[in-house]
């Protein structure tokens, strides 16, 4: 459960609207960097059902700030509409109408599932405890709730981002139980630039002074300010430069004169941050941050080509030509390893090019899932 306060800017809480979510209580989780997380709960939404020989199962796994309400309109309990409704639903991609989807918050996020601002044991929020976590813990949680859906093995398990991080993941950890891996503008490793990134953010986060080392649930005031300065320091990196060029130039925020009215740029990088903060909290994008800074497929497994060549699954792997987040020689060197075809989205909007290019991850995706 998610502590009332507040506080929390974004977090879903006890006694909101669940919307379409519904939730599992889990068993202990013992996490990969030490330590156990003594109960954790879910939350997760499916479409389609789920056919008497249990094999038509679909796991769709959202990226750093998605949550489980992967298709559909905004509606009461939920903060936005479908992050990927243009792919989820009957005839698209991942066509409801075939595939029993299912679609968890991730652990340590915050609409749902347990994470830095919901109750520890004690009966408060977890904040400055929350221990680090990694997308292996992500996926160990994550497979309870398969045992609990009745689903014995994924038909595909499909992610982008952090999601293709855990897509990855779940082949590897558990190659007896996912059938496809369909992994979209993520590599094999978090590169130094990726981690470099992730850790501005995180400072940014943290030098606010309503960070309270995490303990800020129980204040009058949260750290959207550190949050809002990271949301645009990763939001210069979701797209491409050619993209914020063309668009903004250097225009100004009302068409006059940018040295007096600021740049239209900043407008959109300030609307960007505004609508995230309304949405999600402070404590769960950096334990998320931390998380994506541990993707390594090759720790304990004898590096990136000897564990690819572990992966039972059947691969499917994509890139966006102007990611400059992901960049496309990432997702080529796994589809190296693999020897299989790199399957290429081209679009200027960078790294989010794979949630808006729809038509193009809609070929993508029913031809992986033939």
């Amino acid at each position: 459960m998610i502590a009332p306060s507040t506080a929390i800017t974004g977090a879903w809480r006890a006694g909101d609207p669940p919307g379409r979510r519904q939730f599992v209580a889990l068993p202990r989780l013992v996490l990969e960097r030490g330590g156990a997380l003594p109960h954790v709960q879910l939350a997760y939404e499916t479409w389609g059902r789920l056919t008497p020989e249990r094999d038509n199962a679909v796991l769709v796994l959202h990226a750093l700030s998605g949550d489980s309400h992967v298709a559909g309109d905004l509606e009461p309990g939920h903060p936005t509409a479908g992050w990927w409704r243009g792919v989820v639903g009957p005839g698209l991609g991942i066509d409801t109408n075939r595939w029993f989807v299912v679609c968890p918050n991730v652990l340590g996020g915050c609409q749902g599932s347990t994470g830095p601002s919901s109750l520890a044991p004690d009966g408060h929020p977890w904040g400055s405890r929350w221990p680090a976590i990694t997308i292996r813990d992500q996926v160990a949680a994550e497979v309870p709730l398969a045992n609990a859906l009745g689903v014995r093995a994924w038909a595909a398990v499909v992610g982008g981002s952090m999601g293709g991080m855990r897509a990855l993941e779940w082949a590897l950890c558990q190659p007896h139980r996912v059938h496809g891996a369909i992994v979209l503008a993520v590599g094999a490793e978090a590169s130094a630039d990726q981690v470099a990134s992730c850790r501005v953010q995180i400072d940014a986060i943290r030098a606010d002074p309503n960070w309270h080392q995490g303990d800020y649930y129980d204040a009058p005031s949260s750290p959207v300010t550190g949050m809002a300065i990271a949301r645009r320091i990763a939001h210069l990196t979701y797209r491409s430069a050619a993209e914020v060029d063309t668009r903004f130039g250097r225009a100004a925020i009302a068409g006059g004169d940018p040295l007096d009215e600021g740049f239209a740029v900043e407008s959109w990088l300030d609307h960007a941050a505004t609508s995230l903060q309304d949405r999600f909290d402070a404590g769960s994008y950096v334990a998320l941050t931390v998380a994506m800074n541990s993707h390594e497929i090759g720790r304990g497994r004898g590096g990136t080509a000897t564990a690819l060549r572990q992966l039972r699954a059947r691969p499917t792997i994509v890139g966006v030509d102007s990611d400059r987040l992901y960049p496309l020689h990432q997702q080529a060197e796994l589809a190296d390893l693999l020897g299989v075809d790199l399957r290429i989205i081209c679009s200027q909007r960078g790294h989010d090019g794979f949630l808006v290019e729809t038509d193009q991850v809609n070929a993508v995706l029913a031809d992986a899932l033939t």
